[in-house]
C-alpha cells in the first residue's frame, strides 16, 4: 500500500467524498481532492499539472478546484480555475489554506480537507449557482497518484 493509499482510512475517504457531493449540490462548480505519495519541491507546480491531467480545466464556467496533498513532503496547495479565481475575494485561497492548515497541525486531515470542500463549496454556490440544467462534470472520488 502506498503512502497515498495510507493516508486516509476509508471511512475518511467517504466523509471527504460525501463533503464534495453535497457542496456540489448547490453549484455547477467541480471539487477534486488529489493525494500524491512521492515528494515534490513544489506543491502549486505540481497541483497544475495533476489539474490538466484530471481534466479541471475542461468544465463549461472554468469554475473547477483541485485541492492538492503531498503525503511526502507534508505541503499542498489549492487551485481554481480562471471562472472561480476571477470572482473570489482577494485572500481567499490563502484563509481556505489557512483553516485548512490549522487541522493539519493537529494530524487532523479529513477534517483539514472537509474544511477546505466546504469552503470551496459556499464560494462555488454564491458565484456559480447550481442550476436545474447542470451535470456533474468530473468524479467526485480521490485521486491519486
Amino acid at each position: 500500500m502506498t503512502k497515498a493509499e495510507k493516508f486516509l482510512s476509508p471511512e475518511e475517504e467517504s466523509e471527504i467524498i460525501e463533503a464534495i457531493r453535497m457542496a456540489e449540490k448547490a453549484t455547477s462548480g467541480e471539487i477534486r481532492v488529489h493525494i500524491e505519495g512521492e515528494a515534490t519541491p513544489n506543491a502549486m507546480l505540481n497541483a497544475t499539472a495533476i489539474f490538466d491531467k484530471l481534466g479541471m480545466a475542461n468544465t463549461a464556467a472554468k469554475n473547477g478546484v483541485l485541492i492538492y496533498i503531498s503525503v511526502a513532503s507534508k505541503s499542498f496547495a489549492i487551485l481554481g480555475d480562471k471562472g472561480i479565481n476571477d470572482v473570489v475575494p482577494h485572500g481567499f485561497w490563502n484563509s481556505t489554506k489557512d483553516a485548512m492548515e490549522q487541522h493539519f497541525r493537529l494530524g487532523d486531515f479529513k477534517s483539514g480537507i472537509v474544511a477546505g470542500v466546504v469552503s470551496v463549496g459556499e464560494q462555488l454556490k454564491k458565484f456559480f449557482p447550481w442550476d436545474e440544467d447542470d451535470k456533474n462534470e468530473l468524479p467526485d472520488e480521490i485521486s491519486r497518484s
